[in-house]
């Protein structure tokens, strides 16, 4: 309201039920009153192609958190509490495996929120944009968690003055940023080390100017990546999964002997470790979700349009198949949602 963007409102029940909207109310995607609010105040008639739309995009969600997140949470979670009796090259698959965790887990519940509030006939923001495909940090995080990002973005980054002024303000600027997004995680040292360290990852490409070269879907209208396109994918991609060490570490000590023992000659032994034959059922439920998302990745999510053209049967088939999947590959064990704690 002071910056004129939005108009007080004086619908009390518009304005309690925007606050308590349930879906998104836990970890959500974060929905600004500009968004949501206005919604309220329209009358809403069931659409059945958005309610379609709605349950398709919830059915991904929950392959993605109870296939993907809960069973690479089974491996993560084993490798990251005994790190210390493993070599490298697992400690390497124990760090690739909770970057799927934690993508799968809060991603897969922003795609459930969105679908349920499509359901009701409300529109969420996208939250997550397929981050992993990701050229540079830069678009990484213009990718993932994108309502808080963008929150950060409009509400400190650019008050501090954004990259405007002088080198040392923007070094600062980033940095605070980053590292406020740190804290907002927990009061640990592990959360703050892991926001600097993607500040000192993004401050090159700031000063450089060449934070907003990759705007657009990677390999727009390709089936594949050049080659270059994929070693760049590969390098952030390797970045990414060195700082989520951090965020995951049980401390600062922790984390730093987890990455020494990847630096060592064991990073070049085959990964040991218990479960390691049912742990390659996992590595596979990845390989196809990644190629799903790859498929789908210039959509609002990766089955948004697949197999909308083709044939009913088949087309139900494939979703029946899902369904199948989670009922197939789901942990006995429950795993509540990561983000249920910040």
């Amino acid at each position: 309201m002071y910056k004129r963007k939005l108009e007080p409102t004086d619908d009390f029940i518009a304005f309690s039920a925007f606050v308590s909207f349930f879906p998104q109310l836990v970890a959500g995607p974060i929905e600004r009153a500009t968004n949501l609010l206005p919604q309220f105040y329209k009358k809403r008639t069931f659409d059945y192609s958005k309610a379609v739309d709605g349950m398709r995009q919830i059915l991904w969600g929950l392959f993605k958190k109870m296939v993907i997140a809960d069973n690479c949470a089974q491996y993560a979670n084993l490798i990251f509490n005994n790190s210390s009796d493993y070599s490298g090259s697992t400690l390497v698959l124990g760090a690739v495996f909770f970057s799927f965790q934690i993508y799968g887990d809060f991603s897969g519940y922003s795609d459930i929120a969105i679908g349920t509030s499509r359901l009701f006939g409300f529109n969420l923001m996208q939250n997550f944009n397929f981050p992993y495909f990701s050229r540079d940090i830069a678009e990484f995080w213009r990718r993932w968690h994108i309502s808080l990002s963008t929150w950060f973005r409009d509400y400190l980054y650019i008050p501090l003055g954004g990259s405007r002024g002088g080198t040392w303000m923007k070094v600062r600027n980033t940095f605070i940023i980053f590292i406020v997004s740190g804290f907002w995680h927990g009061a640990n040292w592990t959360f703050i080390v892991w926001g600097a360290l993607n500040a000192v990852f993004f401050l090159p490409l700031l000063l450089t100017k060449n934070n907003r070269n990759n705007l657009k879907p990677v390999a727009q209208g390709k089936a594949l990546p050049s080659i270059k396109e994929f070693a760049y994918m590969l390098l952030t991609f390797g970045l990414i999964v060195t700082a989520w060490i951090f965020f995951r570490a049980e401390n600062i000590g922790h984390a730093i002997s987890y990455i020494s023992e990847i630096l060592s000659p064991s990073l070049f032994s085959i990964p040991q470790f218990d479960g390691r034959g049912r742990a390659f059922v996992a590595i596979v439920l990845v390989a196809i979700f990644v190629m799903l998302e790859w498929k789908g990745r210039e959509g609002q999510y990766a089955i948004a349009h697949l197999g909308q053209n083709w044939y009913r049967p088949i087309r139900w088939s494939f979703y029946a198949s899902i369904i199948f999947a989670i009922g197939m590959f789901m942990p006995s064990v429950e795993s509540p949602f990561i983000y249920f704690q910040f």
